[in-house]
C-alpha cells in the first residue's frame, strides 16, 4: 500500500482522491483492471488535484488515463461524476450512470439556485427563515463551470458489465439519489456501495437537485435489497473499506427505526419538521442544530421531514 493506491483484491485498488470541500476532504475512487482495459469507480471532482492524483495512481499501476475505457459513476454528485466527464472528454472511454439520475441532470435546465427544491422543502417543513438563507447560497468557485453532460450509457437494475475476466453486476439502490448504483464483482466479493452505505456516515436522502417524492422509503427498501444479495466485502465512497455489506446495512437501518421512533416520539402529532430537528442532537459530536452550517441544517431538518412523511404514509 502507498498514499497513492491501497490494493483491495487482486486487480481492484483504492484510489483516495481529495474533494475541495471543508467537511468532506476525500472520496475513494476504484480502479479495476481488466481484459477490456482499466474501469474507474466514482473517479472524483474535477480539479487539477483530482486529476494529478489521479494520474499519479494509474501511473502507479503502470497506466495512464488514456488506458481507461470505462467509468462508473454510482450517482451524479459532483464528487462522484464530473471526473468521469472530464476523462471522457480530454482522453475518451465511456460514462455509465444509473438510468434515474436523469432527473437531477434535466434539472439543471429548469431549475435555478444552488438548491431550488431544499428550499421549498424547508418551507414545508417550518423553517422559512432557514429557507430563506439556503435560497440565497451561491454557487461555490469550485462548483462553477465543471464538466457536465449526460452519460453514455444509462444503467438499469440487474443490468451487468462483461470485461472479458470479470462481470460487474449493478443493483439500483434509490434514496441518496434517485439513481444511485451499487456495483458488485461477485466473484471478488466485493461491492462497491458508493454513498449508499457508508462505514460512519448516515448518508442523507434527496439531497439532489431533483429529489423523489418519499426518498426516505426508498432508501430502506434498498438497504432492505442489499440483505437480500450476497454478502460481500464493503467498498464504500468515502470511508474505510469494510468486512460485512450485510452488517452495515442493517446497522443503518437499525439507526432509522430509532430515529423514527425518537422523531414521532418529540413530534406529538402537531409539531413541524423543523422544531422537531431543533430538539434532536446531530453529528457524533451530538450539537444542536444552530451550531451546524446552513446547508448541514438543511439536510438535518430534510432528514426529519423525511422520516414524519415515512411515518405519515405508513397511516394510510
Amino acid at each position: 500500500m502507498t498514499d497513492n493506491v491501497d490494493k483491495i483484491a487482486e486487480g481492484i485498488h483504492r484510489i483516495p482522491l481529495p474533494l475541495p470541500l471543508d467537511d468532506l476532504t476525500s472520496i475513494n475512487a476504484y480502479a479495476i483492471e481488466s481484459h477490456a482495459g482499466v474501469v474507474l469507480i466514482d473517479p472524483g471532482w474535477a480539479t487539477a488535484a483530482t486529476e494529478q492524483a489521479l494520474i499519479a495512481a494509474l501511473h502507479e499501476l503502470g497506466y495512464a488515463l488514456r488506458d481507461v475505457t470505462t467509468m462508473i459513476a454510482t450517482h451524479a454528485h459532483w464528487d462522484h461524476y464530473t471526473q468521469a466527464l472530464k476523462i471522457r472528454q480530454e482522453h475518451g472511454g465511456s460514462v455509465y450512470l444509473g438510468r434515474q439520475e436523469h432527473h437531477s441532470l434535466d434539472a439543471f435546465d429548469t431549475l435555478t439556485g444552488a438548491y431550488p427544491r431544499q428550499v421549498d422543502l424547508l418551507r414545508k417543513a417550518g423553517a422559512p427563515e432557514l429557507a430563506a438563507v439556503i435560497d440565497a447560497l451561491k454557487l461555490e468557485e469550485y462548483e462553477k463551470d465543471v464538466p457536465f453532460g449526460k452519460p453514455d450509457v444509462w444503467l438499469d437494475n440487474d443490468h451487468t458489465i462483461d470485461l472479458g475476466d470479470r462481470v460487474l453486476s449493478i443493483h439500483a439502490t434509490p434514496g441518496h439519489t434517485r439513481g444511485h448504483v451499487v456495483i458488485a464483482d461477485w466473484e471478488t466479493g466485493v461491492l462497491f456501495t458508493g454513498d449508499h452505505i457508508l462505514p460512519r456516515i448516515t448518508p442523507s436522502v434527496g439531497f439532489e437537485r431533483q429529489p423523489e417524492e418519499l426518498p426516505l422509503a426508498s432508501f430502506l427498501r434498498s438497504l432492505d435489497l442489499m440483505l437480500g444479495l450476497p454478502d460481500a466485502t464493503m467498498l464504500p465512497a468515502h470511508g474505510a473499506v469494510s468486512p460485512s455489506v450485510h452488517a452495515r446495512a442493517q446497522a443503518l437501518l437499525d439507526h432509522h427505526a430509532e430515529r423514527l421512533q425518537t422523531i414521532q416520539q418529540i413530534a406529538g402529532g402537531n409539531r413541524s419538521p423543523y422544531e422537531v430537528a431543533c430538539e434532536l442532537p446531530w453529528t457524533r459530536r451530538r450539537r444542536r442544530l444552530d451550531e451546524l452550517t446552513p446547508v448541514h441544517q438543511m439536510v438535518a431538518v430534510l432528514e426529519v421531514a423525511a422520516h414524519m412523511a415515512v411515518a405519515e404514509r405508513a397511516k394510510v
